[in-house]
Parts: C-alpha cells; sequence; structure tokens
C-alpha cells in the first residue's frame, strides 16, 4: 500500500497494526507516521490522505505529570518518536513500501516472550492511564507485564496523583473493562486506585456474561473524578432500597438495564432479577381514556387507581383490559 508515493521511503505503519501483524491477528487500527515534518500537516503535524491519518514524527514531553504532553518537535528521528510510545510492542515501524521492520526497542523479542515492557521509568508518571492499556493488552493477547514494568506500575498504585487527565483515563476504561476477567484483573492488580483511594474488594455477585464498561466502573462507586455522560449518571445512580414489587416497579421504570444490573450487584439481587425477569414486562392496558368513561374526573387520584390495578395484575398477569377496567371500577 503506498499512500505517498513520492515519499514511500519516509512513511511507515506504526503501533497496533504492526504488533498485530506480527502476532498473525487482524489489526484494529492502522497508523502512519512520516519521518520528518508533512507539508501542509495541522497544528498536531498530521494530514489526512486517502482516508488516513498520517502524524509527523515528533518529540513530546509532560510538563505536568498526569497530564496531556506538549509537542516539543516536528520531524525527529524515527528512533525518537519511539520513545513517546507506551510500550516496546507498540513502539515497532513498518516501511510501506518494502515491508521492512524496525525496531529500536527490542519490542520483536517482548511479542515473542509475551511480554509488556515500557520505555523508560517515568512511563506511568506521565500517563497513568498506560496502567490500564497494559491490562487491555494483557487480557487481549495473553501477555504479562514484565519485572521491572509491574514494580514500576506498583510503586505508583501505592502512591496515584490523582491530578492528572481523567479524559485518557475514562477512554481506557471503556476500552478495558469489556469482560469479568478484565475487571478481576482490575481489582486484583489495585489498578482501581486509579479512580478512587476507597478499598474496592470483588463482589461474588457479578455476573459472568460481559458487561458494560459502566457497570464494572460503578462497583467502585466513586466515580466523582470521571466526566460521566447523563446517561452513566442514570446507570450508577441510586435508585434506593425498594422492597415490595410496586416499590421496584417505579423505581427501575425507564431505567437503563445496566443501572438494575448495577443494583443487583451492589445492593438487591433479588430487586434486580424479579424486575429484569418480571416486573419490567408487565403492562397495563387501561389509560385515562377508560378512567373518564368510568366517570372519573382527571386528578392525581389516577395514579393510585393504576398502581392498585397493577398490584393485582402483578399477582394475575393474564388479567384482560376488561378485567382491569373492573378492578378500577372497584378502586
Amino acid at each position: 500500500m503506498n499512500i505517498l508515493s513520492d515519499n514511500s521511503d519516509k512513511l511507515y505503519y506504526v503501533g497496533g497494526v504492526v504488533r498485530d501483524s506480527l502476532l498473525g491477528v487482524e489489526a484494529r487500527d492502522m497508523d502512519f507516521v512520516y519521518e520528518g515534518v508533512l507539508e501542509g500537516a495541522n497544528e498536531f503535524g498530521t494530514i489526512c490522505v486517502d482516508g488516513h491519518d498520517i502524524a509527523s514524527t515528533r518529540c513530546e514531553e509532560y510538563p505536568r505529570p498526569g497530564h496531556l504532553p506538549v509537542i516539543t518537535k516536528f520531524g525527529c528521528t524515527l528512533k525518537e518518536d519511539a520513545q513517546r510510545r507506551d510500550f516496546t510492542i507498540n513502539a515497532l515501524y513498518r516501511k510501506v513500501s518494502d515491508g521492512e521492520i524496525i525496531d529500536y526497542v527490542g519490542g520483536q523479542e517482548d511479542l515473542k516472550n509475551k511480554k509488556l515492557r515500557v520505555l523508560h521509568d517515568k512511563s506511568f508518571i506521565d500517563d497513568p492511564a498506560r496502567i490500564i492499556r497494559g491490562l487491555k493488552f494483557a487480557v487481549r493477547f495473553g501477555f504479562e507485564l514484565d519485572e521491572h514494568t509491574k514494580a514500576l506500575q506498583d510503586e505508583y498504585l501505592a502512591n496515584v496523583n490523582y491530578d492528572m487527565c481523567y479524559k485518557r483515563v475514562k477512554q481506557e476504561l471503556m476500552d478495558t473493562l469489556t469482560s469479568p476477567e478484565a475487571f478481576k484483573r482490575f481489582i486484583e492488580q489495585g489498578i482501581y486506585k486509579l479512580i478512587t483511594p476507597n478499598k474496592v474488594e470483588l463482589r461474588a455477585a457479578l455476573p459472568d456474561e460481559p458487561l458494560e464498561w459502566i457497570v464494572y466502573a460503578g462497583i467502585l462507586q466513586d466515580l466523582s473524578r470521571l466526566d460521566l455522560t447523563r446517561e452513566e449518571q442514570k446507570v450508577v445512580a441510586d435508585y434506593g432500597n425498594p422492597q415490595t414489587d410496586l416499590e421496584i416497579y417505579h423505581a427501575f421504570e425507564g431505567a437503563p438495564r445496566d443501572a438494575v444490573l448495577l443494583h443487583g450487584i451492589l445492593k438487591d439481587e433479588r430487586a434486580a432479577c424479579r424486575y429484569l425477569d418480571f416486573l419490567q414486562n408487565v403492562q397495563l392496558e387501561i389509560t385515562g381514556d377508560d378512567l373518564k368513561v368510568l366517570g372519573i374526573p382527571p386528578s392525581p387520584h389516577y395514579a393510585e387507581i393504576f398502581d392498585r390495578v397493577l398490584e393485582k395484575k402483578f399477582q394475575n398477569p393474564s388479567m384482560t383490559k376488561e378485567d382491569e377496567i373492573a378492578l378500577a371500577r372497584e378502586v
């Protein structure tokens, strides 16, 4: 594939596409880097060609640990560009023109040994989200952190700097917390400490099937550092402690399914299962118009009537609309 035919000798595939091709798995993304300064590039040194983003090689530094880096130089050497990557297995380059692999950091050897290794000792200090990214690759490929990288991770998690860019952290959570296994390691390795200093333990009630990331994250309970969307906030909201069928129905009516699942994990599995397995499927057929026909003027009393009928229908789901109207008349 020759995207920049005039400069193909300086154009490289980089990162995941090279890693995945060497592992023999389908690549999830395709990134390109150009050794030099791209003409017409934007402020990040990137241009778009044939639907693909191509980045100029660059050097970065972190003025504030845990926050976004600043670019200090465009057009640096490929070897310098490699030093800003997260792990050695993601700092591999393949020349577009002839397929030659360029490896300055021992990434190919780490791929063979199934090891995840950072490029320098300040890697996690610069970007703590790399700890979650490491978990993602460990689960996806069956890799482990090399001994020194594991020591650096443990050292950071023992003294987390909570002044960090949580936008990056959230994105990594969304990409990583996709299975019970990932969440189990997230807790056991203490990676949850990036989100909250509160102690978190694995819960036996955790379902075996994969859940949405926000459900796993919600188990931490303290998500105050994450910028949650309105829908995500609904999932982690407190739905109280409903006990009766009617209370359970009203508590979860209109709530996201993930919210009910999280309630079941954190508070009351019985109530969550009762709603998901039965109550949510019970619907009244009568409407306010039917009550008007019965001669009942519109008022807050309607809600009481509907609740009384609904309670009876929970006990007898086979009730017909005529049965509901008869019961409403009695009420």
